[in-house]
């Protein structure tokens, strides 16, 4: 695929959208109300309406949205305005309305998520998130940490880094890319404990493959030993219908900028209230004491127009509703892959059964490389996904969003059927 050159792009997204106000948005799913998430889910007629919502290059089919899903074009515009508004005050706003509207948007991200803005942040990723929270324990030369080999590089490498400093211990599990059930996921990490145990982290859902994991499940096999649980939440805040109660994990993270929908930048950290005085902030700030969660939130002069246009991602989200877009989402990766499931020289590296997987799954070729796969569908099919080659999955994720048409999904589905059948 030849490279795009920005006179071109700018050129071809100029103008394309017919975007609606928020408050249409809105009136657009209250004519569906009394639809089913499920039978509406399979409307494409209507789906078609929401992704003339979102303005997106026509240059290649967009199937990498779980790093970084583009905004609807009235958050965007809402960003914008934002923007224009700090800079008009400049440090007028900051000194006098920021923290203000800071605590009204953390309101309304603690409603979502269904804890108390007490024992919740605004952050920048899920990465900031939960290495704050890493990095916030005291630990002791043979303390010990479980995780698994699928999660995110990131957080590993953060307890990679209190091994070397303080002398701690990682576990590492393998978890089951295809389980036989619940049961063994959880036996999976429960052996990895022991009495020197302090934390366990675990995934929502594995951003590799897709896999949503029993996490209530394995955090009161954890709370039984004594081991509090941080959950990489990464992918399901804004994709899956649920709330922290539901978990009842001792900490949780997540980014803003891939399912919510909001502008890159912004992430969430919860931190169950009993759970704050302990940890050690990155960032010394004599501003708050050891039991306020805005100890962990020292950001210094931060562009505060992406925390503002949380906002408005919220309530473009809830215009659709987390039920149908939840529903959109699994249909259309339950679309793709039906296709490819059994297919000669396919493997799919996603769990089939309904309940593990919503909108990301991940595909590979026998015998050909991740990257050279990914490449592939980029430079002759012009569709974009990553490469992923680790913990045992070889192949690329895909990763639709609400706006991504059935059109686009058969495209993939020829592209990877025409690539196994030459390949070897």
């Amino acid at each position: 695929m030849r490279p795009i050159s920005k006179r071109r792009f700018l050129q071809s997204v100029t103008g394309v959208s017919a975007a609606l106000s928020l408050s249409a948005v809105e009136r657009l799913f209250a004519r569906v109300a009394a639809i089913a998430p499920d039978a509406l889910a399979q409307d494409e007629a209507f789906w078609e309406s929401i992704r003339r919502q979102f303005t997106h290059t026509p240059d290649f089919i967009q199937l990498e949205n779980g790093y970084y899903s583009l905004a609807a074009d009235p958050v965007l515009e809402g960003f914008i305005g934002h923007v224009r508004e700090v800079n008009a005050l400049s440090s007028y706003y900051m000194r006098t309305r920021q923290d203000d509207d800071k605590l009204a948007v953390r309101t309304d991200l603690a409603r979502l998520l269904g804890c108390s803005a007490a024992e919740l942040i605004i952050t920048r990723n899920t990465t900031e998130s939960l290495d704050t929270v890493i990095a916030g324990f005291d630990w002791k030369p043979g303390d010990e940490a479980v995780m698994a080999e699928h999660d995110y590089g990131s957080m590993l490498d953060m307890f990679k880094l209190q091994a070397r400093r303080h002398g701690m211990l990682n576990r590492i599990v393998s978890v089951p890319l295809h389980p036989r059930s619940d049961d063994e996921i959880v036996a999976t990490y429960e052996k990895a404990l022991t009495p020197k145990s302090r934390l366990l982290m675990v995934c929502h859902m594995i951003n590799i493959t897709g896999q949503i994991l029993p996490v209530r499940r394995i955090v009161d096999m954890a709370h039984r030993h004594g081991v509090p649980v941080m959950v990489d939440g990464a992918h399901t805040f804004g994709q899956l219908d649920f709330r922290i109660g539901d978990l009842d994990c001792d900490y949780f993270g997540s980014s803003l900028h891939k399912w919510l929908g909001a502008p890159l930048g912004a992430g969430i950290l919860y931190v169950r209230r009993d759970r704050i005085k302990p940890l050690w902030p990155i960032y010394g700030d004599a501003s708050w004491p050891d039991d306020d969660i805005r100890k962990l939130n020292h950001t210094g002069t931060h562009p505060v127009a992406t925390d503002l246009a949380i906002a408005d991602a919220i309530r473009f989200h809830e215009a659709i509703g987390i039920q149908r877009k939840s529903a959109r989402l699994a249909f259309l990766q339950r679309y793709w892959t039906g296709k490819l499931r059994g297919a000669r020289r396919v493997v799919l590296n996603t769990p089939e059964q309904p309940p593990r997987s919503c909108a990301i799954a991940n595909v590979g070729v026998q015998g050909m490389p991740p990257a050279e796969l990914a490449k592939t569908l980029l430079d002759k099919y012009r569709i974009f996904t990553v490469a992923i080659d680790n913990g045992g999955v070889r192949g690329v994720r895909v990763t639709p969003q609400v706006f991504t048409s059935l059109r686009e999904l058969d495209a993939l589905v020829a592209a990877v059927g025409e690539i196994a059948r030459s390949h070897g």
